[in-house]
């Protein structure tokens, strides 16, 4: 597994891929929270406070983590490798793994320019320090679970596609989908006592706690099984092409 890790890594690292998408998603943050006209400005707010950057970066990430984990597994088949894969005395789970905590550190990585978010606005609140650290830290917490919950759907993506393309558009409708679009559907209301049951099926429910610096252990165990999961079945759609 750690050597597929640092393989991984190394295809990331080694052709700038890994250093374009740091560069994209730094500049975009700053360009929303800082510069544009918008919602999310943290100057137009008013506040000392990161939550318009916990509510912008999962948007971001939702189309950034299916980018770094499309190839990953529909590369490998698609070049050939997959099977040169299966001849190496390594498991599948390993294979499964190197590539998922590959993906997630990279997306990690994405989260370091907002370091210097923080320290600019814990020094420019008036007085200084007046941010709500406990929303702040609880919200990271949030955050590198919902990195890791998109990175398990792209490795899952990957698993059952055969090429990049449509590891892709799946990997970004299935983080679509469970982020967003559970949340939207039951805000219309129209399963009764029901709609509070989809609610919690969806990403959004229990990341939202996390922002708001709650950090129950129900919200961690559901992010740790979809990832599991995500993980285990992606396990399986590999071994079905061994």
């Amino acid at each position: 597994m750690i050597a597929i890790f640092k393989k991984e890594l190394w295809s990331y690292f080694g052709n700038w891929s890994a250093w374009l998408i740091l560069g994209a998603f730094s500049l975009l943050g700053t360009l929303f929270l800082f510069f544009f006209d918008n919602d999310f400005n943290i100057f137009e707010i008013g506040t000392a406070s990161l939550q318009s950057y916990f509510v912008l970066v999962p948007w971001l990430l939702m189309f950034i983590i299916p980018a770094l984990a499309m190839r990953t597994l529909a590369e490998e088949e698609q070049n050939g490798t997959l099977r040169w894969l299966f001849s190496q005395p390594v498991k599948i789970s390993d294979i499964v793994l190197g590539k998922f905590f590959s993906v997630f550190l990279v997306g990690i990585l994405c989260l370091l320019p907002s370091l210097i978010y923080f320290y600019t606005v814990y020094f420019l609140g008036i007085p200084e320090g007046n941010i709500d650290l406990g929303m702040t830290f609880g919200s990271y917490i949030g955050l590198i679970l919902l990195i890791a919950s998109f990175s398990a759907i792209g490795i899952l993506a990957s698993s059952w596609s055969k090429n990049q393309i449509m590891a892709y558009l799946s990997g970004v409708f299935l983080c679509f989908i469970l982020y967003f679009g559970i949340q939207q559907l039951a805000s219309y209301k129209l399963l009764g006592s029901a709609d509070y049951f989809l609610q919690n099926l969806g990403f959004y429910q229990h990341y939202i706690g996390f922002s708001r610096g709650l950090v129950e252990s129900k919200d961690v165990f559901y992010f740790v099984l979809i990832i599991a999961l995500s993980l285990f079945l992606a396990k399986v759609f590999v071994e079905k092409k061994k």
